[in-house]
């Protein structure tokens, strides 16, 4: 096959597809039915504490969890660099973006057989790992693309169509897996109970029977629905790796120098970074805000199961994925509307507005306490969730100097976001442990966005010449 030109209607699309492919990990393993079916794990558990031996420890069911989580991110802040070193020195990327798809999408199958028995447990967070570190690390050379593929006046557009696409992928897949947890009936589990207590049963003893069997049936609709983002995220991947070019083929082999050469690609982005103020100074900005941006992200359905009155277990159960679906949906729009925005307002001023209203989000979260109030800042968090993730990565994209070495800058914002991702968990659960009240840990965040506006204010309008730099 020919390679498609930079900038064609094909190839912009078929790297946007890959949004389509892999968003489908955040939204039902990250966001929605995952933690639900880990959750279910303790159900039965007669401590109020739920916990879990796993490394010779005993720890609390979400301490774990985090922990994992946040170390998934360590390993790929560390090892981006040395991976994008590498693939920009060979110039195969795309051998790169499948293997991590493919780590990814094989870690999501594994989460059929999760469990928490302690010989089982290692295992099952493997999977969990690889899931996590799959989407992640793919994520390092799907975004290194865009400047490869998109021309500067096009990069805003199809950055924010890429996140489109995933956000409306994933919901599809959402709403597939949750009527299959809901109605487990109508996609052929058995919910038939024995001849001799529907015989011989009281109707209690009955209906007890029948809600043991359609909660046997939805904990398995939830192992499967693993299944399926598994083989989404690998089976439409195929489209964009296709059309997508390998890279800048160099015919260098990889070497013990090379893998060490890598190791310095950070340091060398830095030091060019000093030749860039405009640049440097976005990064700063970009590191302030997004690590207040994905530490709600992620902690969100949390703090909604613990801090909203929903009147009952069902109702929360409800309300949350409602909820999830309302952000997802909502998180379209805010893409587009964003991408107008940056387009005749420009992205900074476009950012700074969009830290604004991520402030007052978190102001507004500190008193909320009912579900239409929780209802009301999953739509706004949409909105600006959208917004803020599709220009902030468009944004760096253009403010990049005429490189090939495009894969490196992108670890280095990559890099960026995980320790930021990291330092943002830490603060969180810190607060939140100390004061006893999530509500603490999302009123502090308030001062992330505070200080990134601050940040955003002094990024130079225009790249600033080597001689004029203020160190």
């Amino acid at each position: 096959m020919n390679q498609l030109k930079k900038g064609s209607k094909k190839l912009l699309n078929a790297w946007a597809f890959y949004d389509w492919a892999n968003s489908v990990y955040t939204l039902t393993i990250a966001s929605s039915i995952f933690p639900i079916f880990y959750s279910a794990l303790f159900f039965k558990s007669t401590s109020q504490i739920k916990t879990v031996w796993a490394f010779g420890f005993e720890f609390k069911s979400t301490a774990l969890i985090t922990f994992v989580t946040a170390f998934t991110f360590l390993v790929v802040a560390f090892t981006s660099p040395i991976l994008s070193g590498i693939a920009d020195y060979v110039g195969n990327k795309k051998s790169f973006l499948k293997f991590f798809c493919y780590v990814g999408s094989a870690g999501c199958i594994g989460l059929y057989w999760f469990d928490i028995a302690p010989e089982k447990i290692h295992l099952s967070l493997l999977f969990y790992f690889m899931g996590l570190i799959g989407y992640w690390g793919s994520l390092v050379f799907y975004n290194s693309y865009l400047p490869d593929i998109a021309f500067p006046e096009q990069q805003d557009s199809i950055s924010a169509k890429g996140f489109s696409l995933g956000y409306l992928g994933s919901v599809l897949l959402l709403i597939f897996n949750l009527l299959m947890v809901m109605y487990p009936q109508l996609f052929g589990f058995d919910l038939s109970i024995s001849n001799s207590i529907m015989e011989n049963g009281s109707e209690a003893e009955i209906n007890e029977a029948l809600k043991a069997v359609k909660d046997a049936a939805s904990f398995e609709a939830m192992k499967i629905s693993f299944i399926t983002v598994g083989v989404w995220w690998g089976l439409f991947s195929q489209y964009s790796f296709y059309f997508l070019p390998k890279g800048v083929s160099s015919g260098h082999k990889v070497t013990k120098a090379v893998v060490f050469n890598g190791l310095r690609e950070l340091r060398l982005v830095w030091n060019q970074l000093k030749l860039n103020l405009r640049l440097k100074r976005y990064l700063y900005a970009f590191f302030v805000f997004s690590m207040a941006v994905q530490t709600i992200m992620l902690v969100a359905v949390y703090f909604g199961e613990e801090e909203i009155s929903w009147g009952g277990e069902s109702e929360k159960t409800i309300g949350l994925i409602a909820s999830i679906l309302v952000i997802q949906l909502v998180a379209i729009l805010g893409a587009f509307l964003t991408a107008r925005a940056s387009s005749k307002f420009g992205n900074i001023k476009t950012l700074i507005v969009v830290n604004f209203i991520w402030m007052a989000l978190c102001f507004y979260a500190y008193f909320m306490k009912t579900p239409m109030q929780f209802y009301i800042a999953a739509g706004f968090v949409g909105l600006v969730m959208g917004g803020v993730q599709s220009l902030a990565r468009s944004t760096y994209s253009k403010f990049l100097p005429e490189t090939e070495d495009t894969t490196s800058y992108f670890s280095f914002y990559d890099v960026a976001e995980k320790i930021g991702i990291v330092i943002g968990m830490v603060i969180f659960a810190f607060i939140d442990q100390i004061t006893g009240s999530m509500r603490n840990g999302i009123l502090f965040l308030f001062v992330f966005f505070l200080f990134g506006i601050v940040l955003l204010y002094r990024v130079p309008k225009y790249s600033v010449p080597k001689e004029k730099l203020e160190e």
